[in-house]
């Protein structure tokens, strides 16, 4: 499993110097068929993209991201600070910060 990174130029740049293959940059317009395809890639074990990216996003797709099991989507940066803590714990179980 591989992780993939989606979002625009100045946030893929930083994984892309880090050595991570699959970053896609995107546009507002190009974003909602890239994270599409992403999702639907079976080698894709982990998404990362910025928070405020996924605003953009169709209701029903912002949606299939929070749900999505596998790849686990991780949003970093923005406004929302809990989503990382509530994606491991629908994964163990448990809350690991109580």
């Amino acid at each position: 499993m591989e992780l993939a990174v989606v979002g625009r130029g100045d946030f893929t740049l930083g994984f892309k110097l880090a050595g991570i293959r699959k970053t896609y940059e995107v546009t507002d317009e190009t974003m909602d068929g890239t994270v599409r395809d992403t999702l639907d890639d079976k080698d894709v074990g982990i998404l990362v993209m910025h928070n405020d990216d996924v605003s953009v996003l169709p209701a029903a797709l912002q949606s299939a991201l929070g749900e999505s099991i596998e790849p686990t989507v991780v949003l970093v940066g923005g406004g929302e600070t809990s989503q990382l803590r509530e994606k491991i714990k629908q994964a163990v179980g448990v809350d690991l910060w109580k």
